[in-house]
């Protein structure tokens, strides 16, 4: 089959390789869609922390179920899934959590034998398949696990209709959690970047107000102006220096920011702005089964319309292109799919 390599940082190569081989608990599904996730930029360049090249790179898949272990019982032939890429116990420093995001031997699509999704087939555990509703297209079913990743997200900072909200950053996943906000009911919403193309996809999933902070310099002031006082809830979707602080600047006393970004070095804490207003700083990482089913249930409802996050289709012999003009910001690229189709 072939298959998206990352071979070293900032090199794709597609091979050819072995379909691998099927467990009595697992499925393997023909690809239609994988698509290109902001951490696997982080493995493109090279700062995974447990990603590394070479790998068959991808998460985000979308496709067909071809075949079946013989242990598999409630998923058939036929059947249209995306898949919960990740599998883990819940176990945490020797108890259980009940959630699988806290384990301490978590597996994900490109650890260990676990091939990525991006190639033509794509072999998982059937306890992490998803079905598809026939009315959810491979396009928009491979977006349930990045908004997954808003859902949870959202349920971190306890979302109420009645918050007003900032998300600071409007990639895949920033926008993504605007859209998760928004099927709580939230109406008061703002959302910053430097990229004007990406705050307009931000309004088209219904965004209150947009910022582009290249062109305000006292923007935490004049995001406040703009949406009549400081926030409940700020969603950090860009792991940029200094963003942190930022956020608690826009906080309310008593508020909740929420670390969803991927960060690579450290950030700067204002204790006193913490401490004295006891506002709320929360570590967010993935998501569980429950949040899956509500990303899934928020994309078949339709309501709020997450595909327009979708930038670029394009072909697996075009992934290295995928990968740079996601890595660059070129070509107004937000969500790139990469199609097996």
């Amino acid at each position: 089959m072939k298959a998206v390599y990352v071979t070293e940082a900032e090199k794709i190569e597609v091979k050819e390789i072995d379909i691998p081989e099927l467990k009595k608990d697992e499925v393997l599904i023909k690809v239609a869609v994988a698509g290109i996730c902001g951490s696997d930029i982080h493995t493109y360049k090279g700062l995974h922390p447990f990603r590394k090249p070479p790998v068959v790179i991808g998460h985000e898949v979308a496709g067909e179920v071809i075949k079946v272990g013989n242990e598999v019982h409630d998923i058939k032939v036929g059947d249209r899934v995306t898949v919960e890429p990740q599998i883990g116990s819940g176990e945490s420093e020797g108890e259980m959590t009940g959630n699988v995001n806290y384990s301490d031997k978590r597996l994900a699509p490109g650890m260990g034998d676990w091939l990525g999704t991006m190639a033509e087939y794509f072999v998982s555990p059937a306890s992490q398949v998803i079905s598809l509703p026939d009315s959810v297209s491979y396009e928009r079913g491979v977006l349930v696990e990045p908004l997954a990743v808003g859902v949870h997200a959202a349920f971190k900072a306890d979302i109420k209709s009645t918050d007003r909200v900032a998300i600071l950053g409007a990639g895949p996943i920033g926008l993504l959690t605007l859209a998760a906000v928004r099927a709580r009911g939230v109406t008061a919403t703002l959302v910053t970047d430097v990229l004007q193309y990406s705050l307009d996809v931000a309004i088209d999933l219904g965004a209150t107000k947009t910022l582009n902070i290249m062109e305000n310099e006292d923007w935490i002031k004049q995001s406040k102006e703009e949406m009549g006082g400081s926030f409940d809830k700020v969603f950090i979707t860009a792991g940029v220096k200094g963003i942190v602080n930022d956020a608690l600047n826009l906080l309310k006393k008593g508020g909740k920011v929420v670390t969803v970004a991927m960060f690579h070095g450290p950030q700067t804490i204002d204790i006193e702005q913490l401490q004295q207003n006891e506002k709320e700083i929360i570590g967010c990482m993935t998501y569980n089964r429950p949040d899956t089913l509500e990303a899934l249930e928020i994309i078949e409802k339709n309501e709020i319309p997450v595909d327009k996050v979708i930038s670029h289709y394009l072909n697996y012999n075009e992934a290295d292109k995928g990968f740079r003009i996601v890595d660059k910001k070129e070509e107004q690229s937000v969500k790139v799919l990469v199609s097996f189709q």
